[in-house]
């Protein structure tokens, strides 16, 4: 089911201050792939989707490159952390956003010379402490790409773990691509797979880790397998075969998670000329 069909309520379409906002919250993430590729495409979407809060991925944009005033043309704050034509987060929000923070304490480095990627940027919009995380890809099993994945995630686990021991009842949400596929049914054919990223022992342990810090998946309870995906890859029609996988999440806190009464993956969005190859994750919050 699309977003714009679900029977939630209207949202305000103007900027307000956090600490103004009440009443449910539409909060989203969607992996774009180029900002500047599919800016007609998001700004469409905003509109029809009506969200309050969308965490994007893969900006592929320096701050000169990325379409600031054009998304907040529709309604939007907006915080972005990108350096070049590779990777790239952004947080839109008509929720507040303050405390805008790139990457996190204790973030592992890549490249030579090593330096942080920008592949999280944080904020907090309204009470809520938001993350767009676009984790590392791994690209093959044995690449030292990998092992920098691993580390990253590990890193964010243990910094994400630290919040809620500071603070149990803190609301807070870790959204965006993960490159991962945590259970066999999140993957068209696992025999495809058996040899690639993505599926690996190491990959989802990374990624139950999180889970296991207190971070729970808020969609699949909504949008429950087999055959649910987030990612199609543009080749060999993988598309409209339905041979996808589901590597996008919405991870909650339980403070967070308590107050999620609805979740769609956005399907329709991956159709037609121009798509990411990536559909858009949406979640409904109650007051």
């Amino acid at each position: 089911m699309p977003a714009h069909d679900l029977p939630w309520r209207d949202c305000p379409t103007s900027a307000v201050p956090g600490s103004a906002y009440a009443g449910p919250v539409r909060i989203a993430t969607w992996n774009v792939n180029s900002i500047r590729s599919r800016i007609d495409r998001v700004e469409a979407w905003l509109a029809r989707s009506d969200v309050d809060v969308l965490a994007i991925q893969e900006t592929k944009a320096k701050a000169d490159q990325f379409p600031m005033d054009r998304l907040r043309a529709c309604g939007y704050e907006v915080a972005h952390h990108g350096f070049n034509q590779w990777n790239g987060v952004a947080i839109l929000s008509r929720a507040g956003l303050v405390n805008v923070r790139h990457g996190f304490p204790g973030m592992p480095s890549w490249g030579e010379p090593p330096a942080q990627e920008a592949r999280a940027l944080g904020a907090t919009c309204g009470d809520i402490q938001v993350w767009s995380i676009y984790a590392p890809n791994g690209r093959h099993l044995t690449d030292p790409h990998m092992d920098y994945k691993i580390e990253w995630l590990t890193a964010l686990r243990d910094e994400a773990a630290g919040w809620l021991a500071a603070d149990p009842a803190a609301p807070i949400v870790l959204m965006g691509d993960w490159n991962i596929a945590p259970r066999d049914d999140d993957v068209w054919s696992m025999e495809f797979y058996a040899d690639k990223s993505h599926v690996s022992p190491r990959e989802r342990a990374a990624f139950d880790a999180v889970v296991d810090a207190g971070f729970a998946d808020v969609v699949r309870p909504h949008a429950p397998g087999p055959g649910v995906y987030t990612y199609w890859d543009y080749q060999q029609l993988r598309f409209p075969k339905k041979q996808g996988m589901r590597i996008d999440f919405i991870l909650g806190s339980p403070a967070f998670a308590a107050r999620v009464d609805g979740a769609v993956i956005d399907r329709e969005e991956r159709k037609g000329t121009g798509a990411s190859d990536h559909a858009p994750v949406v979640v409904q919050l109650a007051d």
